[in-house]
């Protein structure tokens, strides 16, 4: 079908035309712009329709951001279908929460979202030695998320505002104690048993297949020794990464781009200020706070008279714990640091300047502006390999958008060979051998699901023409083609005869010794004499004593009545395990049992959240149109 199209593109193409104008006459550019922008409607919530062409946005987004926080990630689970099906999950769950916020009005303050900031481990991590905010490393996080620091701040305040739709249920959750403690004692009793292992590699050595009857196994069994299909392959890749080493810059481009960012490079501005603090939160009866707020006036007149004396005020008189024993002092600081009311005082004032009464959350404030210190200017020697990296990317980055329509035209247009292209875009032609349609980790563009469907489509194996351009990582797209096809096969038996003796001994040990276990378990229950049994150990299900899972489920699963008495256990190609259960103890250390039933009634809480969630999509009338795939 596709060679058809190649050799009557003239042909097609005028065909084309005369579908398309007329339909521009009947209806409008704006008829197919309406069509394109709408597209397909995946999910609907409280009456708004998600787009497929939104959901493979979000997805790529989201995709982008998996992959650069875990850069080895296998590309295949990003491509799936169950990622990208969480991604329209979490699209209806945003815009279900969206809506509860916005009909019932939990929108996040200033300063809620100021506290949140503050207490936030990644940002406190960007403080200084001094306390205040790294304003350089700030903006870098945010950018590393594809936002300005306002934006990052407007995500974490909507973010505040998602969280209280299901806070409310999830702080208000309560586990009786009753209940917890009877599944915790449960969770945490211990057993008294003596285990009896007969592992199968202990009777590898009692077997001893002859050559008809590994002959006759591989007959049976060629399905385990099947070589996969394969192929042999070259690629080509365009990568921004590789577009970058090739660009060099002029200088007077690097030095002129320093100018226009000098500021940015050499960071903000820091103030040092000093205050007196007299507390009154907003939750304060009103006559109070107007009280609070004479006295604060009075202060504000007694260091205007004598502003020396501001630092022996703030020591007898500020509420501020942190600072009234150092005369107010706060130390250098930068924008974000402090509660907007206050930073945008002290950012407007002089220095030693003392400004009128600030009122904030915690109260009201008298503020003298002690020190201002400029940011220290870099040079342009200092900031040069950063001003290069990023003028490269940017560079690398427009290239790419230029040339992603014309490489994947070229490679599809010219499909017989990769060299055009190659040539073209000065990239080099990589090969590979043995090539299997099931991914490899960490074989980079080898290891994309898409990639590799392309290449062992019948088409592409068939024709050997190159498959179509295909995005296999941000900034990256991949083209190949099949040069030579190798099928599925069953290994001739000299190949793998020794695999073939390896699975018939392991079949046969394992059996022997389920064979034994199983004799001496019978022996034990007729009252055999089970002194020959390894010491006695204590499991529970913190603490497996070395022994198989399988060993300790089966011990801890067994009815209390059986106890004292035997059980046997199957470990499948391991071979088998002899039980005697001794005791039954209770559980160890049952001091902590405040924070267990915690634990369990943060269990508790997430199963009350979910619940409401539920609701919550029956009140907004949510529609998810697309398929849950197959786990």
């Amino acid at each position: 079908m596709f060679d058809s199209i190649r050799n009557h593109k003239k042909y097609l193409m005028g065909f084309l035309l005369i579908l398309i104008i007329p339909s521009f006459v009947l209806f409008g550019i704006q008829g197919f712009t309406r069509y394109t922008q709408n597209g397909e409607t995946v999910a609907s919530v409280d009456g708004h329709d998600i787009s497929k062409a939104d959901w493979d946005q979000e997805h790529r987004v989201e995709a982008q951001r998996l992959r650069q926080k875990a850069p080895n990630i296998d590309p295949k689970l990003l491509d799936s279908d169950l990622a990208r099906y969480a991604t329209l999950e979490r699209m209806v769950r945003d815009r279900v929460l969206s809506a509860a916020v916005q009909k019932d009005n939990l929108y996040t303050s200033d300063q809620r979202l100021a506290r949140a900031l503050q207490q936030d481990p990644t940002i406190a991590a960007l403080r200084k030695p001094d306390g205040s905010l790294d304003v350089e490393r700030y903006t870098q996080l945010a950018a590393r998320q594809g936002l300005t620091p306002e934006g990052f701040e407007a995500r974490v305040r909507t973010d505040l505002s998602l969280q209280q739709v299901l806070g409310a249920v999830q702080s208000s959750g309560f586990a009786p104690s009753a209940v917890a403690q009877v599944s915790l004692n449960a969770y945490f009793e211990r057993r008294e048993v003596r285990v009896l292992s007969l592992a199968a590699k202990d009777f590898a050595a009692k077997v001893s297949p002859t050559a008809a009857e590994i002959e006759q196994f591989y007959k049976d069994n060629q399905n385990l020794f099947q070589a996969p299909e394969q192929i042999d392959a070259e690629y080509v890749v365009l990568d921004t990464n590789e577009l970058a080493k090739g660009i060099s810059l002029p200088e007077d481009d690097l030095k002129a781009y320093y100018k226009e960012n000098v500021s940015r490079f050499s960071g903000d501005e820091e103030r040092r200020a000093s205050h007196i603090l007299l507390n009154a939160p907003t939750t304060m009866p009103a006559a109070e706070r107007e009280k609070v707020k004479t006295k604060a006036q009075a202060l504000l007149e007694q260091v205007r008279k004598a502003p020396d004396t501001f630092a022996a005020v703030a020591k007898a008189n500020s509420q501020d714990t942190g600072s009234a024993s150092k005369g107010g002092d706060l130390e250098f600081f930068g924008r974000g640091a402090m509660v907007k009311p206050f930073e945008d005082v002290v950012f407007g004032m002089k220095k030693g300047e003392i400004s009128n009464l600030v009122e904030t959350e915690f109260g009201y404030h008298i503020v003298q502006l002690t020190d201002i210190k400029a940011p220290k200017q870099k040079s342009f020697e200092e900031m040069r390999p950063q001003i290069e990296a990023d003028l490269k990317k940017q560079q690398a980055q427009k290239r790419f958008a230029e040339s992603a329509d014309a490489f994947g035209n070229m490679v599809y247009e010219q499909g017989e060979s990769l060299k055009p292209a190659a040539d073209h875009f000065k990239l080099d032609i990589k090969t590979v051998k043995g090539l299997t349609r099931q991914p490899v980790p960490g074989a980079g563009v080898l290891s994309n699901e898409r990639l590799l469907g392309a290449l062992f489509a019948p088409e592409s194996v068939k024709s050997k023409k190159n498959t179509e351009a295909i995005e296999t990582g941000s900034g990256q797209m991949t083209a190949a083609r099949v040069v030579n096809y190798l099928p599925a096969r069953t290994l001739p038996l000299a190949e793998v005869s020794e695999a073939v003796r390896s699975r018939l001994v392991a079949q046969r040990s394992a059996q022997m010794a389920k064979e034994e276990g199983a004799r001496k378990l019978a022996a034990f229950k007729s009252g055999g004499d089970g002194g020959a049994m390894p010491a006695s150990v204590v499991v529970s299900r913190d603490n497996l004593q070395n022994l198989a899972p399988q060993v300790v489920k089966a011990a801890l699963s067994a009815d209390p009545k059986q106890v004292p008495g035997w059980i046997g256990v199957d470990l499948g190609d391991q071979g088998y395990a002899v039980v005697k259960l001794e005791k039954v103890l209770p559980r160890a250390n049952p001091a902590p049992k405040n924070q267990e039933v915690q634990q369990y009634a943060q269990w508790w809480d997430s199963a009350e959240a979910q619940a409401h969630y539920e609701a919550l999509k029956q009140r907004f009338k949510v529609k998810i149109l697309v398929p849950e795939p197959k786990q």
